[in-house]
């Protein structure tokens, strides 16, 4: 009998935590240090939409995790800088997005590798969990919560 390996599991612990995409826009919404980072792919944004802060009076930052070449190795670079730009803090809350929760959480996890507390993964993500019928934007997620997005 053949047996099958062992699923990958991460390792619990190693960031903020999982958040709801509406505990997520209510942080956005009360505190002013707080960012989110999405972290899908340009394709996803064209085509599917992105989330929209500008009645915060903020803006996203969109940062691909992994690229139509792979990850992407100048991810934590390229992040770390934008935050820098923007005079974010360490210890601010960071609120990071995918399309269901997986790539952000690895994110997330890494993030906080780098010295960061407070990296949160929107575990629903702007899609949410497949249905039944293995359809997205039924179950949970920022589209299915109504929090104001834009689409292409």
């Amino acid at each position: 009998m053949v047996s099958k390996p062992p699923s990958f599991q991460m390792p619990e612990g190693e960031y903020a935590g999982d958040v709801s995409c509406k505990d997520a826009w209510q942080a956005l919404k009360t505190k002013p240090d707080a960012v989110l980072i999405d972290v899908r792919t340009q394709v996803e944004w064209q085509l599917i939409g992105k989330p929209d802060l500008s009645s915060l009076d903020k803006a996203p930052v969109f940062l691909q995790w992994i690229t139509m070449q792979g990850r992407n190795p100048a991810f934590l670079d390229e992040l770390q800088a934008e935050l820098e730009k923007r005079s974010v803090s360490k210890d601010a809350p960071l609120y990071f997005m995918c399309q269901s929760g997986g790539r952000s959480k690895m994110a997330a996890m890494e993030l906080t590798a780098k010295g960061y507390t407070a990296c949160h993964n929107l575990n629903e993500g702007f899609e949410g969990a497949l249905d039944e019928h293995k359809h997205r934007n039924s179950v949970n997620g920022w589209k299915f919560a109504r929090l104001p997005w834009t689409q292409a």
